[in-house]
């Protein structure tokens, strides 16, 4: 089992990206990471931190529910495709291990759907 994420257009041929939940887990974690805060210390993650306490465009994607939970807007993934463009291009100067490797191409990906998102203003759709 595992999560997908495509837009929310009805066009069953569109791109969609797809994950383990163990490895969106370890792909969000590390993105909050590179925000500079820790997942497991965020309230719905095992801690008790409140999300008005970080400051990241990242936050409708990093404080969504693997299961259930509303599509994220347009707005949205516009604002998280800046962000995540710029963390990427981070992780890609870092070079690294095989991981972070992995969550480089993940996040183009993503990268890529949030822009088709935004180009046919679209919701982004979590299943």
């Amino acid at each position: 089992m595992g999560l997908v994420l495509f837009p929310g257009d009805g066009d069953n041929s569109s791109p969609d990206v797809s994950w383990s939940y163990s490895g969106f887990d370890a792909f969000r974690r590390r993105l909050a990471d590179a925000e500079g805060f820790s997942l497991p210390e965020m309230q719905g993650f095992g801690g008790e931190r409140s999300w008005s306490e970080v400051s990241t465009a990242l936050e409708p994607l990093l404080d969504h529910p693997d299961v259930g939970g509303d599509d994220l807007s347009v707005d949205d993934c516009a604002s998280i495709l800046v962000r995540l463009e710029v963390v990427t291009k981070r992780w890609a100067r870092e070079g690294g291990d095989q991981l972070l490797q992995q969550h480089i191409e993940d996040a183009c990906q993503l990268a890529g759907i949030l822009r088709l998102c935004v180009e046919k203003d679209v919701p982004l759709a979590f299943l």
